[in-house]
C-alpha cells in the first residue's frame, strides 16, 4: 500500500484571504480574515492549522500542532490495525474423498470464510481419474451447495491440466 503524505499548512504557510475558524474547544467562530485568525491563535498561544484546504473558504483549527499531528497518526494506525486484507486460502481435494474427510474439508473452508478469507478449492485428478471428471464435478457442486449460505462463487469451477479449481469469496 502506497501512503501519500498529506502536507498540513500551519500559521503563515496558509495562503487564503479568509478562513472558517474553529477554536480549541471545537466551537465555530465563523469566517474571519487570515490575519485575525492568526492573532486569535497567538492569543491562545497555539497554532493555526489548516484542516480542510479543499473547502471554500478553507477550514482552520486553533490547536497545538504536535498534539494534532500525534492524534492524526494515532487515527491512521488504528485504521490500519482494523483493516484486514482478505487472504486466499487453499484446500486440496481428490475425487475419491470419503464422507468424513469431505466434512472435515468443508468445516475448514467454512472457518476460512467466516474469517473473511477467500478459499480456493483444488480438485486433483491422478492417472485414470481423468476419465471420470464428472465425479470431481459432483463433489465441487456439493461443496457449492453446502457453502452457499456464507459464500459466493468468485470463479466458477474450471479444469487446468489435471486440476479442477474454483474460488469462494465470503458474503
Amino acid at each position: 500500500m502506497v501512503h501519500i503524505r498529506r502536507f498540513i499548512r500551519i500559521n503563515e504557510r496558509i495562503n487564503a484571504a479568509e478562513v472558517r475558524l474553529i477554536d480549541p474547544d471545537g466551537k465555530q467562530l465563523g469566517v474571519v480574515p487570515l490575519q485575525k485568525a492568526l492573532e486569535i491563535a497567538n492569543q491562545y498561544d497555539l497554532d493555526l492549522i489548516e484542516v480542510a484546504p479543499q473547502a471554500s473558504p478553507p477550514v482552520c483549527k486553533i490547536a497545538d500542532f504536535s498534539k494534532f499531528k500525534y492524534n492524526q497518526e494515532k487515527k491512521e494506525r488504528l485504521v490500519k490495525k482494523h483493516h484486514k486484507q482478505g487472504r486466499l486460502k487453499e484446500i486440496r481435494l481428490k475425487p475419491n474423498i470419503n464422507e468424513h474427510d469431505y466434512q472435515t474439508k468443508l468445516k475448514q473452508a467454512m472457518n476460512f470464510l467466516k474469517k473473511k478469507d477467500k478459499v480456493k478449492i483444488n480438485m486433483f485428478f491422478r492417472g485414470r481419474q481423468m476419465e471420470h471428471l464428472e465425479l470431481g464435478k459432483q463433489i465441487l457442486d456439493k461443496l457449492i451447495q453446502d457453502t452457499q449460505q456464507i459464500a459466493q462463487i468468485e470463479k466458477e469451477p474450471h479444469l487446468e491440466g489435471r486440476v479442477m479449481s474454483l474460488v469462494f469469496a465470503p458474503r
